[in-house]
């Protein structure tokens, strides 16, 4: 563990993308198995101990520590398992070391029932640094800026192998990944995924720059606003992949029982509009399927999920994804007839004359799951990654609204000192000022602390970590779409809200109405 509280520590101290790339080689290089799996499982989130949970910290610490102390010293350091491992007090005795090993062993064997007896144990066994890595582990939400990209490259640096191979054999291969580190080392062979139902690494696409592009060269495409899947049958067994390569099988056994083919395919996941059998709706109503484990009959039904197909990556035992595009597209155009058509289209090539008229086409486009146009070159095989010239994506012309400050919160990680998450508002026909939306980018740093200032010099009330602020700043926000929604007084959600622009120069009574909103909706 204390090379890995190490680690960790070092990290979240580094900003560099390269020199945690260098800290991450290093300890995958120097650290035995089965640590150094555990470990970069950790850090990627892809662990889970279902046993332990934050509340179980609170209520432990409580034993040991004053509570008000603890509820004072967590509002002011803004994590959980921060405050917990800084607070806890040592116990007598000297420290025996502890592996991350035996570490995931005991809490992945606990049960609700004794996970506070074993969390303390080992917590008694660790100084505040290994505590903290400890709980972290435990907890995830690591944050210590480590992507899944990030660790894989490492590990392809750190043994000298493709990184596009670690990319296929890593969602393979389940924690702690001993045949990955077999093959990387050369101790044995390339894992066999030939009868297994395995992720392949997504292409993407670099944002539209040039608007010169030919169309002779590049096809284009809706760009739909849902989430890219992978779909895959092998071995007897069908999964579905998120771009990140997780597995998302499980929220969508409708889709997992409709595809009976031997192929892979990339596409769109949507969910059908309230019309029976009509198109996709907004990216809203999707969000009522995302991030669960089962679903239920009524859900099912009221939410009928499809997927938009764009490619085909195999098909029968071979593997398309060095075909040029056209080819691909080809067969892909005789193989979605095999699907059912309840549960699978085919995404349409849009017939521009030319580039202008597509770039009306564009600008038109407001259906609610329209994000904008996927330029794909014709002659491009499917390579994973974004590569230079190959695939290009044309986003909508976000829309804004001038909104007013309402409430503000803590962030995490290096903001966890900042007011940077801000809710906003738009006034109402009565003069109710109404929120809207929630955002927490789209400013600098140098923005960031003169918001920050803003919330502390002008809060009127304290609801635990969340400030109520005068109602006088205006924030121009930026949003990909708007929709309908029950769940909020506002009877609106922004797609992806973000702030643009602080209108200082702007008084608060002139920033937009609900109603301006509500004509934006699609």
């Amino acid at each position: 563990m204390k090379r890995f509280a190490a680690l960790i520590d070092r990290l979240i101290y580094t900003r560099s993308r390269n020199s945690k790339l260098a800290l991450i080689v290093d300890y995958l290089r120097h650290t035995p198995d089965p640590d150094r799996g555990w470990a970069i499982a950790a850090m990627t989130e892809s662990l889970d101990f279902p046993a332990v949970k934050a509340g179980t910290v609170r209520a432990l610490l409580a034993t040991r520590v004053d509570e008000e102390l603890f509820r004072l010293s967590r509002h002011f350091v803004g994590d959980t398992a921060e405050t917990a491992a800084l607070l806890w007090p040592d116990a007598p005795g000297a420290k025996g070391e502890l592996g991350v090993s035996e570490a995931v062993d005991a809490l992945a064997a606990t049960s609700r029932s004794d996970a506070p007896a074993v969390v303390a144990s080992l917590l008694d066994r660790l100084d505040a640094d290994g505590r903290y890595a400890l709980l972290k582990l435990a907890l995830g939400g690591m944050r210590v800026g480590v992507s899944a990209r990030l660790a894989k490259q490492a590990f392809a640096q750190a043994f000298d192998v493709p990184v596009d191979d670690v990319e296929e054999l890593w969602h393979a291969i389940p924690p702690p990944y001993a045949p990955l580190f077999a093959w990387g080392e050369g101790r044995a062979p390339r894992p066999d995924l030939k009868d297994v139902a395995f992720f392949r690494p997504f292409m993407l696409a670099h944002p539209l720059e040039d608007e010169s592009v030919d169309l002779a060269d590049y096809a284009a495409e809706w760009k739909w606003d849902g989430i890219r899947v992978q779909i895959v049958r092998g071995g007897g067994e069908t999964r579905i992949y998120s771009r990140g390569g997780e597995e998302i099988s499980g929220a969508f056994p409708e889709l997992v029982a409709a595809f009976d083919q031997e192929a892979v395919i990339d596409g769109e996941l949507l969910v059908r509009g309230e019309v029976q059998g009509g198109e996709a709706a907004s990216f809203n109503a999707l969000q009522q399927r995302l991030g669960r484990k089962t679903v239920s009959k009524k859900m099912l039904a009221d939410y009928p999920a499809f997927v938009r197909v764009y490619d085909l990556l195999a098909v029968d035992g071979d593997d398309l994804r060095m075909l040029p595009w056209t080819e691909r597209r080809r067969q892909l155009e005789a193989f979605v007839p095999r699907l059912a058509d309840s549960h699978f289209d085919l995404s349409q090539v849009i017939d521009a004359r030319d580039f202008d008229d597509l770039a009306e086409r564009r600008a038109g486009a407001r259906d609610a799951a329209i994000e904008g146009v996927m330029l794909k070159r014709r002659d491009a095989p499917y390579v994973a990654g974004r590569r230079a010239g190959l695939w290009y994506k044309w986003k909508r012309d976000p829309l804004t609204a001038d909104c007013v400050m309402m409430y503000a919160q803590r962030g995490n990680g290096r903001r966890a000192s900042f007011y940077s998450d801000y809710t906003f508002g738009c006034w109402s026909d009565a003069g109710e000022l109404l929120p809207v939306g929630k955002a927490y980018s789209g400013f600098t740093d140098e923005e960031l602390k003169w918001l920050d200032k803003f919330v502390r010099d002008n809060t009127l009330n304290r609801f635990g970590p969340v400030r109520e602020v005068e109602k006088s700043l205006v924030l121009e926000v930026a949003f990909d779409s708007i929709h309908s929604s029950k769940r909020h007084k506002s009877g609106l959600a922004m797609r992806f809200p973000r702030i643009s622009r602080i209108r200082r120069d702007k008084p608060a009574e002139e920033a937009d109405r609900i109603a301006t909103l509500q004509a934006m909706v699609t």
